[in-house]
């Protein structure tokens, strides 16, 4: 396998490429900052500038953008750090991610298979080690895994009952 297989995809299209990287520019980095700053001026010029009360504690921008910075930068991380780690929505987010990017769905099944053969690998090397012979059971347990995965190397397709068989092998 050469590092160019690796590294693309099998049908790379610079120009969707390009438009996926410039999406996510936008959305990532510009449309951010425009919409920070955009929020600072109007929020300013609208509101905090017509109220005098508003104007003592915020007598010019600058000190309106640096109270701003102290007491939104904290709530922000906060909702940030919630929305991972205490919030269902993560999870919903990345079960999305994985149900409907193939990719992701098949580094999922690719590491469970490769757990489940280094698991029976662990125990019969324990077993040789410790003197004892393999049986011929678990000698045709490993000859129907090696199937199993031969099988799904070749399809680069597996499923459930894939995996529950694969399972049934480890006992």
């Amino acid at each position: 396998m050469t590092r160019d297989s690796v590294a693309r995809a099998n049908n790379p299209n610079k120009e969707f490429r390009l438009w996926v990287y410039f999406r996510i520019g936008w959305a990532s980095y510009f449309a951010l900052i425009f919409a920070m700053v955009n929020t600072l001026v109007i929020t300013y010029f609208l509101a905090i500038d017509h109220i005098p009360m508003l104007q003592e504690i915020f007598p010019s921008f600058a000190y309106y953008v640096l109270g701003a910075v102290i007491v939104g930068i904290p709530v922000l991380l906060g909702a940030g750090y919630i929305h991972f780690k205490r919030s269902h929505a993560f999870k919903a987010e990345s079960d999305i991610r994985v149900e409907t990017n193939k990719h992701q769905f098949r580094i999922l099944n690719n590491t469970e298979v490769i757990l489940v053969v280094i698991f029976r690998l662990n125990s019969l090397l324990i077993k040789k080690m410790n003197g004892e012979k393999i049986t011929n059971l678990e000698l045709n347990e490993i000859n129907e895994l090696k199937n199993k995965i031969l099988e799904h190397k070749k399809n680069r397709t597996i499923n459930e009952e894939t995996l529950i068989e694969i399972d049934k092998i480890i006992g």
